[in-house]
């Protein structure tokens, strides 16, 4: 239920975004998308990565101009808008990544910009920003922060206060809230769920986007759903479930897309026993079978893409236990995860899973190239017969094996990622968002290899925020939330509004936990 209280339900639009349309080179980020926000409420924004929220706030913002549509703030409409112009109009924005100077006091980075000056003097009045710091900081937070304190020395949740701060000091009508708990713990965000209420109880008009539905129906008095950038709904919440939002915001046209396979999962190959890392994950447990492919999945802090970092060596845990084939592995890194057959093929492949001015071939064997050296000198034969031999079993597609890769689409590109570690002989692939950015056609020849490899034998967990992509491709999926796994589910019996549900934390999956 939303906690909203009558009181607030105030006459009038603080803001309003009509018939959206953006484009970026050519590429449709926004078709129509609408949002009315009234004034004196929160207002929830939600949809998946991808769905336009952050290009509708943007625009918002004044960082992009709408190509169609009009933007009316407290009824009146605005032509082209400036951050400067945004500002002035009482309108400001909390960002998840806390944009604030490292090396500034908390008194600089408080007054940035708005220095008070000693009167008469060109002197900055230090023991006013002082005072008015203290006096909002207690007043709002409860707390005090020493002002000589850098930025850089303060905690998460302390930076957090800082920046929504600088906003109070101006006073602000609206107020946008950009992910603004994923790097929080419950009861510093419970601190900021107090301080939203207050606000929307002193007429201040909030606009929260989260992907954390539970925290939508804990503070909102409407939520507007947005799905491949257009608006399908604008509800209230009194009236409304995290499950129907989630129902909204996944696309059910889906069925066609995965292929079908039946592998019998083997022996484990792959255990996780108890394993935390501080701050980011605790005690989590899981067994990986030969054959099988199991799904991973959470938002933004859940800490599932630090547990794939952490399996290939990237990052080290602070207890638990790793162990391939029941062998315990004490001490992973990147080079000791390569031997012992794990592969990662990561999200950001330009940057990170291939070489993009290397040959197609290089890329293949960059990885084995002890298997082609013969007394110190690389044999071109079989290193050429290796690529070719897979460049026809992953169907990639390019004009010949020496093509460099950055010439290839980005399903191809992915494609010869695979094929790196298949040329090395792994087992077990830690697959993270693999289809991103890919096209629909390549995306099923990803989900076709995939298939392959579950049933050659090996183990192959799938990190991915496309819940229907999860479904599609796995034999189970573990929910991770807030550090931990929450759920474990089997895909041939849920749904994407049900796995969305778990990953945001909803009610019936804490009670589920309980």
């Amino acid at each position: 239920m939303s906690a909203a209280s009558p009181a607030v339900h105030r006459s009038g639009d603080a803001i309003h975004l009509v018939n959206i349309v953006k484009r970026f080179y050519g590429a449709q980020a926004l078709s129509g998308a609408s949002l009315r926000v009234r004034r004196g409420t929160v207002h929830g924004l939600v949809g998946q990565n991808g769905a336009g929220k952050s290009t509708l706030i943007k625009l918002l913002a004044g960082l992009h101009q709408p190509d169609e549509g009009r933007i009316e703030i407290d009824g009146q409409v605005y032509e082209k808008l400036t951050p400067h112009r945004v500002e002035e109009l009482g309108i400001h924005f909390i960002h998840q990544d806390r944009l604030l100077v490292p090396t500034f006091t908390v008194g600089e980075a408080l007054f940035l910009g708005r220095e008070p000056r000693i009167a008469g003097t060109p002197f900055l009045d230090r023991r006013l920003m002082q005072r008015r710091a203290g006096e909002i900081l207690g007043d709002y937070f409860g707390i005090r922060l020493p002002n000589s304190a850098l930025i850089s020395e303060l905690s998460t949740a302390e930076k957090q206060i800082v920046q929504i701060t600088r906003a109070l000091l101006d006073q602000p009508k609206v107020l946008v809230f950009d992910e603004p708990t994923a790097a929080l713990v419950r009861r510093e965000a419970d601190i900021l769920f107090r301080l939203i209420r207050r606000l929307r109880d002193e007429g201040v008009t909030i606009i929260y986007i989260s992907h954390y539905l539970n925290e939508i129906e804990e503070l909102c008095d409407h939520v507007t759903v947005l799905r491949n950038g257009e608006d399908v709904a604008t509800l209230p919440l009194g009236e409304t479930s995290a499950a129907a939002i989630a129902r909204l915001m996944v696309a059910r046209d889906i069925a066609e897309m995965f292929p079908k396979r039946s592998v019998t999962p083997g022996k484990d190959i792959l255990t996780v026993d108890r394993l935390s890392s501080r701050g980011k994950y605790h005690d989590i447990s899981l067994t990986l079978r030969r054959g099988e492919v199991l799904g991973l999945t959470g938002l933004l802090g859940s800490g599932a893409k630090d547990l794939i970092r952490t399996l290939f060596g990237l990052e080290t845990a602070t207890s638990g236990q790793i162990a391939i084939d029941g062998k315990p592995v004490r001490s992973v890194n990147p080079s000791q995860a390569v031997d012992q057959h794990l592969a990662l093929v990561p999200e950001d492949r330009r940057g990170n899973g291939v070489a993009l001015d290397l040959s197609v071939t290089e890329n293949i064997t960059l990885s084995s190239l002890k298997r082609f050296t013969r007394l110190g000198f690389l044999d071109f034969k079989s290193e050429r017969h290796e690529a070719d031999e897979l460049i026809r079993r992953l169907e990639v597609k390019t004009s010949g094996r020496n093509a460099l890769v950055r010439t290839l689409s980005g399903g191809n590109q992915q494609k010869v990622a695979i094929a790196k570690w298949l040329s090395r002989h792994s087992e077990v692939y830690l697959l993270d968002e693999p289809t991103v950015g890919v096209d629909i056609g390549s995306k099923v020849e990803i989900y076709n290899l995939i298939g392959d490899l579950a049933a050659r034998g090996a183990g192959i967990i799938v990190l991915s925020s496309d819940l229907a992509e999860l479904i599609g491709i796995t034999d189970r999926i573990l929910v991770l939330f807030r550090g931990s796994i929450v759920r474990e589910i089997v895909s041939s019996q849920t749904s994407p509004d049900e796995v969305l549900a778990a990953s945001t934390g909803s009610s019936e999956t804490l009670r589920h936990v309980g």
